[in-house]
């Protein structure tokens, strides 16, 4: 008797285990499906489509399967090598920019500079502007004729500076804007992994040494370089994709001065309506910004194991 009644409880707390394990993985199921749909929606299905476009020949008369002809037209596409030249240049100015000065500001606020609370609301400001206000913005400050700085150089005696109808002042103008715009960003993070590297490790270190760079070099910088390198990446990133500040600035002129890769990609699918050409740029510009981040990961990765 007492041998059925522990065989129908271990059923029961069999059955009931099961019962408990599928709720479990149902409850799993539906914390984890709303994420999954997010990244097959906006991630991985727009991939898929810019691959299969980017074989296609898309026209009023419909798609037609060309296979790497897009490619292959790239190569001879003089436009496209422009943007291509634009876009490397303006990723590894900005980013050294940005980098360096908002490390700098960084080093100077966490030295207890005065004002650093009034500094530090003030410089965030241009961080949460949209990038298409900041362009009109720039627009205004560098207009040619009756600007805010060509009026201050006239001024003081110096001819005005064709910022928006000169190719290299315009290349100038929306690097400016994009570093105004980004430097803050770098300054916020570096500024906090200043203010978490150990206030005793720094005060031991200064004993040691009278100068301050031996300290800066091989304390302060190591115990920074996970924070330092997520920003340059993720700089990196930003600056391949920048398209507002061009567009609304100098309208990606004068002639072909100005015109990133991004704004190439909409020039050619939305205004020339060749969204097989657009997306095979789109695919070259996302192998470009992959190949970056793999290298930049193997020799920066070790910081993050």
């Amino acid at each position: 008797m007492s041998t059925t009644l522990e065989a129908r409880g271990s059923e029961g707390d069999g059955a009931g285990g099961t019962s408990r394990r599928r709720s479990y993985h149902l409850h799993a199921w539906s914390f984890t499906a709303p994420g999954v749909v997010w990244v097959f929606a906006f991630t991985i299905f727009p991939l898929a489509h810019t691959l299969y476009l980017s074989l296609q020949s898309t026209g009023l008369g419909g798609n037609r399967f060309v296979g790497l002809r897009n490619f292959v037209r790239l190569w001879r596409d003089y436009r496209f090598w422009s943007a291509l030249r634009l876009t490397l240049t303006f990723v590894a100015v900005s980013v050294v920019v940005t980098v360096v000065v908002g490390t700098v500001l960084a080093l100077a606020v966490n030295r207890g500079v005065r004002g650093t609370r009034v500094f530090r609301t003030l410089s965030i400001l241009p961080m949460f502007a949209a990038p298409i206000a900041l362009g009109y913005l720039g627009l205004t400050i560098f207009y040619q004729q009756g600007g805010p700085i060509n009026n201050v150089l006239a001024a003081v005696g110096l001819r005005p500076v064709p910022w928006l109808s000169d190719g290299r002042w315009a290349l100038v103008s929306i690097l400016a804007v994009d570093v105004w715009q980004w430097t803050p960003f770098v300054f916020l993070v570096v500024l906090a992994a200043l203010q978490n590297v150990p206030a005793e490790l720094l005060e031991a270190a200064r004993i040691e040494t009278s100068s301050s760079w031996p300290v800066l070099t091989r304390i302060t910088f190591p115990l920074i370089r996970g924070p330092l390198g997520t920003v340059i990446i993720l700089r990196i990133v930003e600056a391949f994709k920048v398209f507002d500040i061009p567009f609304t600035l100098t309208n990606g002129g004068p002639g072909l001065a100005t015109r990133s890769l991004t704004y190439d990609v909409y020039t050619t699918g939305l205004r020339n309506q060749n969204f097989g050409y657009a997306a095979s740029i789109a695919v070259v510009m996302l192998v470009l910004v992959m190949v970056v981040a793999i290298v930049f990961y193997r020799s920066y990765g070790s910081t993050y194991e």
